[in-house]
């Protein structure tokens, strides 16, 4: 078998995993990198593999930074068959198309920049939604958890729940090589995808299998520890009280995908027991969001069991009575307009791009407002720079003074932590091999050096390995 490494090397975005074995070339993911513009530029660079060559992808779950260059392959010549949960392959053609409108957004808003600066216009975007929606047709056959996969003579792929967003999974891959019909000859792969913490209602636990002989595992918090859930509500809450209390908005940038599902969910327990007004009034301005909330509704088999009941019994988990869905940027704007005492929830998470940067502009230098970060923050983003304490942020051409309240909570992360990582190595076991992906590297180091003795190996960008 070879394995070899082209994305989230010693960073937290673009996954993108190739393995080759059986005489069969297997992506597991093939997502997008995001962050700094230089790491955005790398997402035009060549794959460092022939598209035309892969026989199949395995797609843990429809986060961008995993699928999002799935249009690119397929624009490349890629023609063999995407594997997926059910709940994936729903939510990977809402990101998709979504990226893709963005993509086009943003060519557009080059090509005119570049005809003001009397400049050749841009290339175009990166890919298109016609691009996007070829995608879909590559989707084959549905993986379920722990039901085996055949995926050629010898191979098969056994997807287990990662617990990190609905769909998510982590994929064993088994390898018997022609002619090694011996008992134990066959070897296995774990790709971990993105691991869930515990303790969070919407979904269930991580459940990983038992038994690797080489695990590919992410390390995006392996450098600290989660505040728990519980004590995350608390703080949340509380930050939203003291908002309140001084007159202002409450803006949470959200990712779109579980964690506006989570915290919709929060704050339907908060006014069913009375901590919330059922009064409050809350925006869910993200057009994703409300799609993906849509999605959960229809996979309650995905969900952690107290959900899962409320969905089975025809109740609505997410509701509120004063919950605005706003779809139209119309709208979306018109929300500016409120003074105080509104919860904005807005994509994207780390105001890399979507409203919230609107929300932003008319909040960020508010004393009176507070700013609610709820998940991870790559460097160089927006979100990043603010909860570090810069001083001004860059918004539509304007320096937008940071007066608001800034408040990061991390106990909502889809990510487990340093402790929960190890936990799920220990619970793979088997083999001592470790290739460390999606995690910056000082992150990355320190998890190292917690695991076990044995290989330890953070790959670099197109490494290859026979293993």
């Amino acid at each position: 078998m070879k394995l070899s490494f082209h994305g989230a090397t010693r960073t937290v975005t673009g996954s993108c995993h190739l393995l080759e074995a059986c005489g069969k070339r297997i992506l597991v993911d093939c997502g997008l990198l995001q962050g700094r513009r230089e790491l955005e530029a790398e997402n035009h660079a060549p794959f460092g593999f022939d598209p035309k060559t892969i026989d199949t992808v395995l797609l843990t779950h429809a986060h961008l930074d995993h699928c999002g260059r799935l249009p690119l392959l397929v624009k490349q010549g890629f023609r063999g068959e995407i594997v997926a949960t059910a709940a994936t392959r729903e939510l990977t053609r809402l990101v998709l198309l979504d990226s893709a409108h963005l993509q086009e957004e943003e060519a557009r808003r080059r090509t005119r920049q570049a005809r003001r600066g009397g400049r050749a216009e841009d290339a175009g975007p990166l890919y298109t939604l016609i691009d996007a929606l070829d995608v879909m047709d590559r989707f084959g056959r549905t993986a379920g958890y722990t039901k085996p996969i055949p995926l050629a003579d010898g191979l098969t792929a056994t997807f287990h729940d990662a617990g990190h967003i609905l769909g998510s999974a982590s994929v064993l891959i088994e390898a018997r090589e022609a002619g090694a019909q011996e008992a134990g000859a066959a070897r296995t792969i774990l790709f971990s995808g993105d691991i869930g913490g515990a303790g969070r209602p919407l979904l269930g636990p991580a459940a990983p299998p038992a038994g690797a002989d080489f695990v590919v595992m992410e390390t995006t918090y392996g450098d600290r520890r989660h505040r728990g859930y519980a004590e995350s509500v608390t703080e949340f809450l509380a930050a939203i009280a003291d908002t309140f209390a001084r007159g202002g908005n409450v803006i949470v940038p959200t990712f779109a995908l579980e964690r506006a599902q989570e915290l919709l969910y929060v704050l339907h327990n908060a006014v069913g027991d009375g901590t919330l007004r059922a009064a409050v009034q809350v925006f869910l301005d993200s057009p994703m969001a409300i799609s993906a909330t849509e999605i959960f509704q229809r996979h309650p088999e995905s969900c952690g069991p107290e959900v899962a009941a409320l969905l089975r019994a025809g109740q609505d988990p997410f509701g509120l009575p004063g919950l605005h869905m706003v779809r139209e940027s119309a709208e979306s704007m018109t929300i500016n307009s409120l003074g105080g005492g509104a919860i904005i929830m807005a994509g994207s998470g780390m105001a890399t791009g979507g409203r919230v940067r609107h929300h932003l502009r008319h909040n960020l230098w508010r004393p009176e407002a507070g700013i609610v970060f709820v998940g991870f923050a790559a460097e160089g983003t927006p979100a990043r720079r603010i909860i570090d304490g810069a001083k001004t942020l860059r918004l539509f051409g304007d320096e937008i003074p940071v007066r608001a309240r800034i408040h990061t909570i991390n106990g909502f992360s889809g990510h487990a932590d340093q402790q929960e990582l190890l936990a799920w190595r220990h619970a793979v076991g088997g083999g001592s091999t470790t290739f460390l992906v999606h995690g910056e590297p000082d992150a990355m180091a320190r998890f190292a050096a917690l695991l076990p003795p044995g290989r330890i190996e953070m790959p670099g960008l197109h490494q290859a390995f026979t293993l």
